[in-house]
């Protein structure tokens, strides 16, 4: 086998693997390698493939984010009409339609397939040959828009189908599926605390989140974003392959979509009623957003029959939840602080019953908000749950003759530190990075790979570090000893989680979290496991046979003292987590500006202020004007940096810092050469060869400037496939155009 083919067959088994992870993780939620592993495995397959470009294919998990931003989306016709539901809000409307549906098929009963209706975009995605090629918006219904580059961003939703699957409907050569594309509560939730960061009004809710994420003209906001995506119809030839909708889904499971697990085949009225009040009461308990259920004539033949009105199908409907909406009064309006700093109003409200649940508060977003809405302390007012994290205010139904407007405080109610708005933005927010409302996402952001990359540092020891009060600002992390992590763990954990982690580090092939927290829920101690017989280990409902018989061997074949030191073990993961405290002091001046959370400053950024100040003394020393004559950095930017300085709770941060030992001067690169020495150069699309950030450095170790937009200063556009609107500048300019040849001509290659 030549090495060119032994290559080649490398990359599409790690592609292979990489699929197979993806669909574990997001389509079925079982991983099962770790994030560390699967970054691992997708480091060598971009290596691989940059290595050889002629070998990059579009369905490769590499593909999902790349090319330029759009300029705009092209329209295109659908394939079949993308019909609307017609809508009900009561069980006589649904009576009237179940009616109409055995009138209509001359059938005594209809089995009905019911789906939760999912709050979100409707998308149709056209495969070709298994390799995912187009996704529409739905668009009027007739013409969609071409999102295809968002859509490929959604990491739930496979690029390539394999062949194998593709029997199961006939193998196609092209086929479409459609769905829904949403935004999770989770998700919804970061995206609005990033927006708030900066300075943006947050989304309303999860579903215009979603529809505005997908329309996005670059990609890589999209990709920021984590959509998902359920399907639930699949068209072959115009048509569905199977004759039931029920197979149908199933099908398109097996082909390896994500497909909403929460539906049923009711065969009767009385079962479809039972599934909808089922599943209303668990509405607010999803990730996702629901408002309501879709219920379909689950015989395709029918749907035929039944036929379809101008706009909507006669064999499918939605059912509609009722608005949960209730009117109280406001007791009181207080600034709540969110983990970015940002000040929300919330209103206090006097308890009220809205759909089951007891509501005491509802936020009021920003000021703007409050403004909008008039609304005042005392006031009586109508709220909503709609699957919002709290409730919201939607508009006073009744104004108190004495109500008492709310103003924004000037100092955090939370640490005291300075509360700033700037001029044109929305959001209020503390500009103290230590504040402990904050502290968590300051400290996630901050372990962040392009930060300070500590590996192990993230939610769950976050969490533990802050709530346990061992940790009250970044600083703070370089001065943990074994012991106080130690410490830590053991006091928040319980006796039976202790031995559960305890068993999983004795490392007992097939052995992991779930068998461990099974094992010391039934014994209860590690003495017992230890006397426990093949026969009793074989009795505890899921360890099987064979695990039992590898537990039974671990001890025979363990000494006591091999035994105590795979205990003390359990608390290795306190070294390791150390160990990368450690090597994060050695991360440099620009990856350290960026971990600080300065509001604006991003990686680029980070990395124009090192190389201009040199040290984060002198950086901290900067004036307005000093910063604003740095590349790139605006006056909003400049005056950011400025404020966060001044806060006195980050000089304290700074100061502690450098008493850490962080490297806080920027170390000085020996330039390569000079070749490029006072050239600016731009870069538009995807390069086979390099990465952005790779063909950066190149240029930068050369003596050249790396632009991100077209002028007349420009003195090479380098161009990749996909290029958008920087080229069509650059051939106006007359700016000579450099493809992948000719730049590595330029570069000496």
């Amino acid at each position: 086998m030549s090495n060119s083919a032994g290559i080649e067959k490398e990359i599409e088994k790690l592609r292979e693997e990489i699929r197979h992870h993806e669909h574990q993780y997001y389509v079925l939620d079982d991983p099962e390698i770790s994030d560390a592993a699967f970054d691992k495995l997708m480091r060598r397959l971009q290596d691989l493939e940059q290595q050889h470009p002629e070998m990059v294919t579009p369905d490769s998990p590499t593909q999902r984010v790349g090319g330029e931003p759009a300029e705009e989306f092209t329209k295109v016709p659908h394939s079949a009409p993308m019909l609307s539901l017609d809508n009900t809000y009561s069980v006589e409307e649904l009576r009237d339609f179940d009616r109409r549906v055995r009138e209509l098929s001359g059938r005594s009963e209809v089995p009905y397939v019911a789906e939760l209706k999912l709050d979100g975009l409707s998308m149709a995605l056209t495969y070709e040959d298994g390799i995912f090629t187009r996704g529409l918006t739905r668009g009027d219904g007739v013409t969609g828009e071409d999102v295809t580059q968002n859509v490929k961003t959604i990491r739930s939703l496979p690029l390539k189908i394999d062949a194998k699957k593709l029997d199961s409907i006939g193998n196609p050569k092209k086929f479409e599926v459609r769905g829904e594309v949403i935004m999770t509560r989770k998700a919804f939730r970061a995206a609005n605390a990033q927006r708030e960061a900066a300075g943006e009004p947050p989304f309303a809710n999860p579903r215009n989140a979603a529809a505005g994420t997908i329309r996005q003209l670059d990609p890589k906001v999209v990709a920021e974003r984590r959509l998902d995506i359920f399907l639930y119809y699949l068209l072959v030839d115009g048509r569905p392959p199977l004759p039931e909708h029920g197979k149908v889904l199933e099908a398109i499971k097996g082909l390896g979509f994500k497909v909403n697990p929460d539906r049923t085949l009711a065969k009767s009225f009385d079962e479809l009623l039972a599934y909808i009040h089922k599943m209303e009461s668990k509405r607010e308990s999803l990730d996702y957003e629901i408002d309501g259920v879709v219920v379909k004539v689950n015989e395709i033949g029918l749907w035929d029959e039944l036929g379809k009105t101008a706009k909507s199908p006669r064999w499918a409907i939605a059912f509609k939840y009722p608005a949960q909406q209730a009117t109280t009064v406001v007791k009181e309006i207080r600034a709540q602080v969110g983990r970015t700093g940002t000040l929300t109003p919330v209103a206090d409200l006097e308890p009220v019953d809205v759909g089951g649940v007891t509501v005491s508060h509802a936020t009021l977003h920003n000021m703007d908000e409050i403004e909008r809405l008039g609304v005042k302390i005392g006031d009586t007012v109508l709220i909503q749950r709609a699957g919002e994290v709290i409730p919201q205010v939607l508009k006073v139904t009744k104004p108190a003759p004495d109500g008492r407007k709310f103003e924004m405080p000037k100092t955090c109610p939370v640490c005291g530190g300075d509360v700033i708005r700037v001029e044109g933005e929305v959001a209020y927010r503390c500009v103290n990075a230590a504040c402990p409302a904050q502290l968590k996402e300051s400290l996630l952001h901050f372990a962040a790979r392009h930060a300070m990359n500590i590996n192990g540092l993230g939610d769950a020891l976050v969490d533990e570090l802050v709530d346990g009060g061992v940790v009250k600002s970044s600083p703070d992390l370089y001065y943990l000893t074994t012991k106080d992590l130690v410490r830590m763990r053991r006091a928040t954990e319980s006796e039976l989680q202790r031995v559960a982690r305890v068993i999983e580090a004795y490392g007992i092939p097939s052995v992991g979290k779930k068998a461990a927290a099974l094992l010391a829920a039934h014994l209860g101690s590690l003495g017992a496991l230890r006397r426990s017989s093949l026969s009793q280990l074989s009795t505890i409902k899921g360890i099987s046979k064979r695990t039992a018989q590898e537990i039974e061997h671990f001890f025979q074949d363990m000494t006591e003292e091999e035994l105590n030191a795979r205990e003390r073990n359990a608390d290795k993961w306190a070294e390791n987590v150390l160990d990368e405290i450690r090597k994060s002091k050695q991360a440099g001046l620009a990856r350290l500006i960026f971990a600080l959370g300065i509001r604006f400053v991003g990686e680029r950024t980070a990395q124009l202020l090192a190389a201009r100040f040199g040290s984060l003394d002198a950086l901290q020393r900067a004036s307005r004007e000093e910063l604003e004559g740095v590349e790139e950095v605006g006056p909003k930017v400049a005056q950011s940096i400025v404020e966060f300085f001044n806060e006195r709770g980050n000089q304290e941060i700074v100061q502690k810092l450098e008493r850490a030992g962080l490297r806080t001067e920027e170390e000085q690169k020996t330039p390569k050469g000079s070749a490029l020495l006072g050239k600016t150069f731009v870069l538009t699309g995807t390069l086979a060869r390099w990465r952005r950030d790779q063909a950066r450095e190149l240029i930068e170790s050369l003596g050249g400037k790396v632009t991100d937009s077209v002028s007349k200063k420009t003195n090479y556009i380098v161009a990749g496939t996909e290029a958008g609107s920087k080229l069509e500048k650059a051939k106006a300019l007359g700016i000579p155009i450099l493809d992948e040849s000719k730049f590595s001509t330029l570069l000496g290659e």
